[in-house]
């Protein structure tokens, strides 16, 4: 169902910040890109509940999913097969190299995203 969630697009706008933050000025080996990756599932989450109402858990699951399938398609050098190598926008968004620790921060993000559903609606959520 569409609709219009102003507390989410407040967050993805918050995480959106934080992440140009860290991609401006954080340059070391753990906050940059593990840390993006954390965010970037919360924050692509909050993009999505901006404006689609529906079940956490399936939302989160998608969200991951799709977080995943990039991940793979680094695996395959899909910025390198697209011809966008040269590309400094297409490397940062698309990501550039596979990373079994990059999942695993997917996955520590959409845990995040659900205890935090959990603990602010207080309310059972389905099983997948």
């Amino acid at each position: 169902m569409l609709t219009f969630n102003y507390r989410y697009f407040l967050l993805a706008l918050i995480v959106f910040f934080v992440e140009v933050l860290i991609a401006l000025f954080v340059h070391d080996s753990i906050i940059r890109p593990y840390g993006g990756d954390y965010l970037v599932v919360i924050l692509i989450y909050a993009a999505v509940r901006t404006f689609i109402k529906g079940s956490p858990w399936k939302i989160a699951s998608g969200v991951l999913l799709f977080t995943c399938a990039l991940e793979v398609l680094q695996y395959y050098q899909i910025v390198d097969r697209l011809g966008l190598s040269g590309n400094q926008l297409a490397k940062t968004v698309i990501g550039y190299g596979f990373s079994w620790w990059d999942i695993l921060a997917y996955a520590l993000g959409v845990v995040t995203i659900l205890m935090l559903e959990k603990l602010f609606n207080q309310q059972p959520h389905p099983r997948l």
